[in-house]
């Protein structure tokens, strides 16, 4: 339908109103776009550019940092390959950071272009429902814009939380939003949370030199196969991070001198503990950014729990011509690229291109710690619990990385584990893997999982030599057998 966009009195019309997403392939097929997107300051006053949380505070500065990391600990393998390295060596927080938001700034400038390019129409509204074809748009001077489009696409993502039953959480604490746009090292850190992001940026916090602790209340990874993130915790350990194991935070004061004193409880033993740092990042989960957008008024269904948007197959929302995708869908990965895909197949099924549906099985995805972990399919538990312990059979090996040899570094996490149905064809259910490029190695044999790969398969695949990701290719040991899994050889 023709709609209407009262603003600077021009007459708009647009198909589809996105609120706000990447990749808009819906204008490439002839339909009016226009995209809103705003972002609210943090607590902090942390704001940032177009592209959403993966471009400016995920996945992008997130993996340029963890590179910074790594670039730490290829300075000391480099000695052992003969490198002559002057001492001390050290790193430099404000260097770093330039070069980061430098990047993420010319990707905000990119996607501006991108949407110029493919006739987008871009708003820089914060934007709520008025209707099942209505959207108000508020700038920031309070300006009011309404306009009106045959279908609105919700894609606003999650923001950080804060525990605000903990005095001085809020006051005193920063969360992802806040890291990768600081101007000054955070210097000692406590990490609060043992999700994803709270180890990725741990990790990278301690590989750059900073003293670093992660308190955990129950266990680390939640949802990810835990044989798999007991290694990832374990190898943090060795390199330097510290844990602090069942344990919760009780309050944050800020003393005279600057510094922030945290007390803490462990659960374990009742007992109460002090320590300060310079900084205290929350990492307990994601909020969905539903509340101010006015679904209630108009019935879109929530999960009551979550606050995210109960979603049929199709990305529909239970009010039509509504939909939602992303991180605010219930049971939806919270991962960028599976936005992105469901983004493209919505825009082709809307202009009808397409009857094609999102697959969310079998997405894989990888874990930016020190030692990488990636991962695709089912962990060894939800595949235990859906076909019984006895129907599947677990092939497993630890490694060494041949680039682990010379500089003599420890292998004892590194470790790959497929996951298949004991019987038949022995089809594989899931594939992990901790180790170097853990991303690389799994990008590829994610491909396989779309194919039904069997264990067949894997066994008949010849390897690149030498390479991590032949060692997958090679698992031969089974863990019903009992006998050593530790690979032997070159």
């Amino acid at each position: 339908m023709a709609a209407l966009c009262r603003g600077r009195h021009r007459w708009k019309k647009t198909n589809c109103l996105y609120v706000p997403t990447r990749n808009l392939t819906a204008a490439q097929f002839g339909q009016k776009v226009a995209v809103l997107d705003y972002v609210d300051p943090t607590v902090k006053g942390t704001k940032w550019g177009l592209g959403g949380t993966c471009v400016n505070v995920g996945c992008i500065p997130k993996k340029l940092i963890h590179q910074a990391a790594l670039f730490g600990t290829a300075l000391k393998d480099a000695k052992k390959y003969g490198w002559q390295i002057s001492e001390p060596v050290c790193h430099d927080w404000a260097t770093m950071m330039e070069g980061v938001q430098n990047h993420v700034r010319s990707l905000n400038w990119g996607h501006r272009v991108q949407l110029q390019d493919k006739k987008v129409k871009y708003l820089n509204f914060k934007g709520s429902l008025v209707d099942e074809h209505t959207v108000k748009g508020l700038t920031k001077a309070g300006k009011e814009t309404i306009l009106t489009a045959k279908n609105i696409v919700i894609v606003t993502g999650g923001r950080p939380k804060y525990p605000t039953n903990i005095p001085g959480a809020v006051e005193h604490g920063i969360t992802s939003d806040d890291m990768f746009w600081l101007k000054k090292s955070p210097g000692k850190t406590l990490v609060v949370g043992a999700s994803y992001v709270a180890l990725e940026c741990a990790g990278f916090l301690t590989g750059i030199g900073l003293d670093t602790t992660v308190m955990v209340r129950s266990i680390a990874l939640r949802g990810f196969d835990q044989q798999m993130a007991g290694l990832v915790t374990d190898y943090m350990e060795t390199y330097g991070t510290k844990f602090a194991w069942k344990c919760v935070p009780k309050r944050v004061d800020k003393l005279s001198s600057g510094a922030l004193q945290v007390t803490w409880t462990d659960t374990q033993t009742g007992g109460e503990h002090q320590d300060t740092y310079d900084s205290v990042l929350w990492a307990v989960g994601r909020a969905p950014e539903t509340k101010a957008l006015g679904l209630d008024k108009l019935g879109v269904k929530l999960n009551q729990e979550t606050g995210k948007i109960v979603l049929a197959t199709d990305e529909s929302t239970s009010v039509p011509n509504i939909y939602a995708l992303g991180d605010i869908g219930e049971g939806r990965p919270e991962l960028t690229p599976t936005a992105i895909k469901a983004g493209k197949l919505l825009a082709r099924r809307l202009a009808g291109q397409s009857a094609e549906l999102m697959n969310y099985d079998n997405v894989p995805t990888t874990v930016f710690t020190p030692l990488e972990y990636g991962c695709v399919g089912l962990s060894e538990e939800e595949a235990e619990k859906r076909h019984g312990k006895d129907n599947i059979e677990v092939y497993h090996a630890f490694y060494k990385p041949l680039e682990f040899t010379v500089a003599e570094r420890d292998a004892s996490q590194c470790y790959i584990k497929v996951v298949c149905k004991r019987f038949g064809d022995q089809t594989i259910l899931g594939l992990h893997f901790t180790g170097p490029n853990a991303g690389e190695v799994m990008q590829g044999f994610a491909m396989g999982f779309q194919c039904g790969a069997t264990y067949s398969h894997l066994s008949q695949t010849v390897g690149i030599h030498p390479t991590c990701a032949e060692e997958v290719v090679k698992v031969n040991i089974t863990k019903h057998s009992g006998l050593d899994a530790t690979v032997t050889g070159c």
